[in-house]
């Protein structure tokens, strides 16, 4: 009797382990992401891992908070759709507990045009938008500086706010707005550095933008997409079965032929 109630809880432990959180093939696992170029990505990755067992359910959000708290509150499994320097701030400013299990790809930030048509064209005053939020604000600043256009203080580097300009000589208007309404808000402005997946959604191409950060340099490193998991379950099967599925030659090659530049996979 001793024996069959053991077997009995042992295998009710198993099936429990391959349940949790994606793991079992055959089982969903929940992704939020972005709409692009993150939500479609994922749609690739989707019928790979069908042929695996696993079902991708794909949730999408328009901001960059709700898809966080979801994780940390266990309403996904993982996301998709933000730089590991966003991440690693996030839960140092919500007390999340997010980690990277894998990085995927690099959006380079673009500088585009709004009512001022290039650079030298640019006119005292004029309003530049930048996003508002931590890391991404920094990144905008650090293209502007990277153009000549302003100057930051020494070191500042990604912790970069509007108060850390030292040199503003021709006094443009540095505009701080939430990162969606960017794309939205570009016909009001001179010009506005927008992230790129917003960039994506507004139909905006990053051989268009009037200034881009570089692929190769310090940017590509600290700003790569990651699919973000709650602590303890970046080894579980289903994630390492999605990482697999989303740093295959299908996705690379989905990206190349997409997104013509302004995604560049970091695989």
């Amino acid at each position: 009797m001793k024996r069959r109630i053991a077997t009995t809880v042992l295998a009710l432990l198993l099936v429990f382990s391959l349940t949790a959180c994606g793991g079992k093939k055959g089982g969903t696992i929940k992704v939020g992401a972005t709409p692009a170029p993150h939500a479609a990505i994922l749609e690739v990755a989707k019928d790979i891992l069908a042929e695996e067992g696993y079902t991708l359910e794909i949730v999408e959000y328009n901001d960059y908070v709700t898809p966080n708290t979801s994780l940390e509150d266990g309403s996904l499994d993982a996301n998709y759709f933000q730089h590991i320097t966003y991440m690693n701030d996030f839960n140092t400013e919500h007390g999340t507990h997010m980690v990277n299990a894998a990085g995927i790809h690099y959006e380079p930030f673009g500088l585009y045009a709004g009512k001022t048509a290039s650079l030298s064209d640019l006119a005292d005053g004029a309003q530049i938008a930048v996003p508002n939020d931590g890391t991404n604000e920094a990144r905008a600043l650090l293209l502007l500086e990277q153009e000549g256009l302003i100057k930051l203080k020494e070191g500042v580097g990604l912790s970069a706010t509007k108060d850390d300009i030292a040199e503003n000589p021709h006094d443009f208007d540095i505009r701080e707005l939430e990162a969606r309404l960017l794309p939205t808000t570009l016909q009001d402005v001179d010009m506005a550095v927008i992230n790129g997946n917003y960039a994506i959604d507004a139909g905006l191409k990053v051989s268009d933008a009037v200034a881009v950060e570089a692929a190769d340099g310090a940017a590509a490193e600290a700003y790569v997409n990651v699919l973000a998991v709650k602590e303890g379950n970046e080894s579980s099967e289903g994630i390492q079965a999605l990482v697999k599925a989303l740093q295959s030659d299908a996705v690379k090659s989905f990206i190349d032929e997409t997104y013509d530049g302004a995604v560049v996979p970091m695989f």
